[in-house]
């Protein structure tokens, strides 16, 4: 498996001093995000992006997948119909951009019914939910197979898709070899096990996340270091080499040091190098 990190897990700064700091703590590639605004947004040309990539291939990084911060905000299952068709366009730019970078996978959250953290006013029914988020990924499916880039749908607190095999029937219903799940191991520890997600969905795994969860602190107050929380990563090591997996695993991790706040990086490689067997 290939070790990478996600982009929000750095300190405040570029995304080329994220690519350096990705480097110096032995990454092999970063998951980057599309913003609103910023280096690497919806308005960013392709030559913005053509730099990007050229300053993670100088370092032999690889930017193998494109997650997106305004997944919260346009909804595929959103009840204003404005709103779910922008949302079928950000996953449009999504694609598109994840080809001028050379990824081959983007982040995508299905469809949400409900959840506490992002416009906790906003809920859809889960059947709604369930019928708007098909809707609008079938119509999405031909854009990613001829762009060659697939869509990972991720399970995240979303009160939408919660078991393992909801998600691949949900999957299997779009019947596209480029839409699959794109596993985030310490979103199922609050009502599942991950090694079970791990081997139900097979391999419908594009890209996996990994996070780790101290159930008895609860909420988002939950998500520890890797290695510091409750999940058996040794259990879901076994499951994903059981299925065959061998792609990018990416540390998604919130920046909370309050000093030296970089030595998260360095911490989390060596987590993952401990997680991966290689050391």
């Amino acid at each position: 498996m290939k070790k990478g990190i996600n982009i929000w897990s750095f300190p405040a700064g570029s995304v080329r001093e994220s690519l350096r700091l990705a480097k110096a703590a032995g990454f092999e590639g970063v998951e980057l995000a599309l913003e609103a605004d910023g280096e690497l947004s919806m308005t960013s040309d392709k030559q913005e992006l053509v730099d990007i990539r050229s300053a993670a291939e100088e370092l032999e990084l690889s930017l193998y997948s494109l997650s997106c911060g305004l997944c919260w905000e346009l909804r595929l299952s959103d009840d204003d119909p404005v709103l779910r068709q922008r949302a079928k366009d950000m996953i449009k730019k999504q694609i598109d951009t994840a080809q001028i970078l050379g990824a081959d996978t983007v982040l995508v959250v299905p469809g949400v019914v409900n959840t506490s953290f992002a416009f906790p006013e906003k809920r859809v029914p889960y059947d709604v939910c369930y019928e708007r988020a098909l809707e609008g990924l079938n119509e999405l499916k031909s854009y990613a197979e001829a762009a060659k880039i697939s869509i990972g749908l991720e399970n995240v607190w979303n009160k939408f898709l919660l078991s393992p095999m909801e998600m691949r029937d949900f999957i299997d219903k779009i019947g596209s070899d480029y839409v699959g799940s794109y596993l985030d191991i310490g979103n199922t520890l609050y009502c599942s096990y991950p090694e079970d997600w791990v081997r139900i969905l097979g391999k419908r795994i594009k890209k996996v996340h990994f996070k780790d969860y101290r159930i008895e602190a609860g909420g988002l107050h939950g998500f520890v270091d890797l290695l510091a929380g409750d999940v058996d990563y040794p259990s879901v090591i076994d499951a994903l080499l059981e299925i065959g997996y061998d792609g990018w695993v990416s540390a998604e991790m919130i920046p909370s040091y309050k000093h030296y706040p970089e030595t998260i990086l360095y911490n989390t490689s060596l987590a993952m190098d401990k997680i991966l067997r290689r050391k």
